[in-house]
């Protein structure tokens, strides 16, 4: 059994959602910290959504371009405004790789922006 971390990139089956909720399986960015990953069935992820102009200006979304160590096939988004808790269990599908250190900084950034955090 693989130890999941934070700032792994795994594919989520997201399916059912209600309303404007991001769905379908796609990948998705772990953020809980380790502790809990290691000790918890439900941890939280940001989705990773296809690219766009439009949302790259939202101050709160990562832009993340493919690389080898994170397993994206093509420049994307992490929408952290939709971050939610899952049961890797019985939602996650496969691992793919990992975010860079930069990459998680600016993940960190978009949070505390979402959930008014003055760390």
């Amino acid at each position: 059994m693989t130890i999941l971390k934070r700032g792994m990139i795994i594919d989520v089956n997201l399916d059912p959602t209600q309303g404007s909720e991001t769905g379908k399986v796609r990948p998705c960015i772990i953020v809980t910290n380790d502790v809990y990953n290691e000790r918890v069935p439900v941890i939280q992820v940001v989705p990773i959504t296809e690219w766009s102009a439009k949302k790259v200006r939202i101050k709160t979304n990562v832009e993340l371009y493919p690389s080898q160590d994170n397993g994206l096939s093509k420049k994307s988004v992490a929408d952290c405004l939709q971050t939610r808790p899952i049961d890797h269990g019985h939602r996650m599908v496969k691992i793919r790789g990992k975010l860079s250190q930069p990459k998680i900084q600016e993940i960190n950034q978009a949070l505390k922006i979402i959930f008014e955090l003055n760390l």
